[in-house]
């Protein structure tokens, strides 16, 4: 199924440690700023708004005037008072202020103090410095500076390293929590799966009632593994297990405990493990769990790197459950062949789900979930499309839907139709149209190509039927060719293997056979030729020369930088041997497939001919011809 988002609002973190207040950027830059303000307001304008401020020309002529009783010196700023009866008139003012004040000019006046004295002002000086309070503010300044400086790169630091709060905050859980009630999904909410959700139901139940099952002696598994292709819908069942139980929820991935730092792996998983037992009953949920939980020993990193320490401390905290702690551990994982064993024991992980992708009726089924909000017009045949969308997951259907409704508002409609579906089907599947601007003799090439392919598949008895042949290029494709299944195939025999590579070869051996050489477009088919007569002869033991034995060809890793190979479980002749069976299983299927268009050559040409005439064909179309 689709991957939802969690419902029940945003996750909130357990035990997150308050933050210092007033230590910041934005404080700090606050108190500097009004400082300087203040600073600046004492100094230049102090009781301003009581003197009058005069020029110093006409200071020195009152002065002259004997209209001047004192005057006090405070800095270059000379503040004065009028004699009794002295007070000259301010303009239409009512009321006439009894002192001024007036700057002095750059240069001292030699003449002022003796004008002064010859005239008996009084003369008084006071200090520029600023008050005591506002000196202080200025000292605390540069301290309050380093340390607002230095939490700020405790918060950074711990934020890359840990989302724990501080700065010796690295072994913090970053799992985030989903508290009681908060998850608003439930199993009603997941279409398909059913035996999957039977396998929960049991789980769920014991968490809402702990007790009653410990009565019987029942012990619940301690870890349950999701196990299945991308996009079935492993966290979403996780999330609407912990809806169905109404417990706190722990959601976290596995490289999320891993680090720079030696042992934060560890630490993190201890940290997470005392959250849950403290909340419990809970349910920790582990995605892709294959990037900490990989089977030790493998030579990448050695015995001590921090991914292997990770992992045992997983194992040691699954073991350290008591019988009345109800926590639950769920993990999921599309690579549970990579796991280490240690993890998939009883005791551990001891029940496997597995969700496959889903059948014809859980695609119907998940399309009406997914369309409940789209209005669809009254055309659309929504059992049709889950007929047409063979091998698709839960997240490729919700995919499918997103996409026809916004191919419907950019076409400006109201309703979603089935045309628009079937667009957002191609698009899904094939990737969105090109308007590349193609030659006529290379558009001959890619009709015969695609033409290829269609008769081969019409023709071979165990090729699964066409549906739709097209040389408008799409994504990475000139062309294609669609196939869909009656039904879906479980179990692959040989003679379909054998039918599927031939189709496969049809465009390119079409291309020889029509123009006498082959082009590049046929790489992607020679890819999947080439890997699915690997699997027949490795996996499957489908060669006589090999007979019934399984090979693991080794995979190839990509640490520090260079590129590691496992080690092969066969020998460098065993190794030449299944390069021959491989080369010998394509090379008679090709001699096969030539023969076929040799045979049907007529029909491989009308067939192209009507490709470059309509671009597009259906299957009814494409029947017409080929039995024609």
């Amino acid at each position: 199924m689709a991957e939802n988002k969690p419902a029940g609002g945003e996750p909130k973190r357990p035990e997150t440690p308050p933050e210092l207040p007033g230590l910041g950027w934005r404080y700090i830059v606050w108190v500097i700023a009004i400082s300087a303000f203040m600073y600046y307001y004492w100094s230049t304008t102090t009781d301003s708004g009581l003197h009058q401020s005069i020029a110093y020309s006409e200071f020195k002529a009152r002065v002259r005037a004997d209209a001047v009783t004192k005057v006090t010196l405070q800095g270059e700023r000379v503040i004065g008072t009028y004699r009794a009866g002295a007070v000259p008139a301010q303009g239409n003012q009512t009321r006439s202020s009894t002192t001024f004040t007036t700057t002095l000019p750059p240069v001292n006046d030699p003449e002022l103090i003796p004008l002064l004295e010859q005239h008996h002002v009084e003369i008084d000086n006071k200090p520029t410095e600023a008050p005591w309070w506002l000196q202080a503010i200025m000292a605390l300044i540069p301290w309050l500076f380093f340390i607002a400086l230095f939490f700020f790169i405790s918060r950074r630091v711990s934020e890359r390293f840990a989302q724990g709060g501080g700065l010796f905050g690295f072994s913090k859980s970053k799992a985030r929590l989903y508290r009681k009630g908060t998850m608003q999904l439930s199993f009603d909410d997941v279409a398909g799966l059913d035996n999957a959700k039977a396998d929960l139901r049991e789980i769920t139940a014991y968490l809402k009632s702990p007790e009653r099952y410990r009565k019987l002696g029942a012990k619940i598994p301690r870890g349950i593994l999701l196990m299945g292709p991308p996009g079935t819908g492993k966290t979403l069942l996780a999330r609407a297990m912990a809806g169905e139980a109404d417990v706190p929820f722990f959601s976290i991935s596995g490289s999320e405990f891993v680090e720079m730092f030696v042992g934060v792996g560890a630490a993190r998983v201890r940290d997470m493990f005392i959250d849950a037992k403290k909340s419990a009953p809970a349910i920790i949920f582990i995605d892709e769990i294959d990037s900490v939980g990989r089977a030790r020993g493998t030579g990448l990193g050695g015995g001590h790197d921090e991914r292997e320490q990770t992992l045992n401390q997983i194992l040691n905290e699954m073991d350290g459950f008591s019988a009345h702690e109800a926590v639950v551990v769920l993990a999921a994982t599309n690579r549970p062949d990579v796991l280490d064993p240690a993890l998939l024991r009883p005791g551990r992980f001891d029940r496997k789900v597995v969700l496959d992708l889903p059948d014809k009726k859980a695609r119907l089924a998940i399309l009406k979930i997914h369309s409940r909000e789209v209005p669809l017009a009254a055309d659309v045949d929504l059992e049709r499309l889950a007929s047409l969308t063979v091998g698709f997951s839960g997240a490729d259907l919700e995919n499918l839907v997103n996409e026809a409704a916004l191919l419907t508002g950019r076409e400006e409609k109201s309703q979603v139709d089935m045309n628009t579906l079937m667009a957002a089907r191609d698009k899904v599947v094939l990737g969105a149209r090109r308007e590349n601007v193609i030659s006529e003799a290379e558009k001959k090439v890619i009709a015969y190509h695609e033409s290829g392919h269609a008769v081969v598949a019409s023709l071979l008895p165990h090729a699964d039927p066409l549906d739709k042949v097209t040389i408008i290029p799409r994504g990475r494709a000139l062309g294609a060719t669609e196939q869909i299944p009656e039904e879906e195939h479980y179990n692959l025999q040989q003679s379909y293997l054998r039918d599927r590579i031939g189709v496969l070869l049809g465009g390119r051996t079409a291309e020889r056979l029509v123009f006498g050489e082959v082009s590049s477009g046929a790489e992607d088919d020679l890819k999947q030729a080439t890997r699915l007569a690997q699997h027949m002869i490795t996996h499957w033991g489908m060669s006589e020369r090999l007979g019934p034995v399984a090979f693991r060809r080794g995979e190839e890793h990509i640490f520090l930088g260079r590129e590691m190979a496992q080690a092969r479980d066969f020998s460098e002749h065993t190794a030449q041997i299944i390069d021959d069976e491989i080369r010998k299983l394509v090379k008679e299927v090709e001699q096969e497939v030539i023969q076929l268009l040799t045979a049907h050559r007529t029909q491989l040409d009308a067939l192209a001919t009507a490709l470059l005439e309509k671009e597009t064909l259906g299957a009814s179309e494409i029947r017409q011809l080929v039995s024609g």
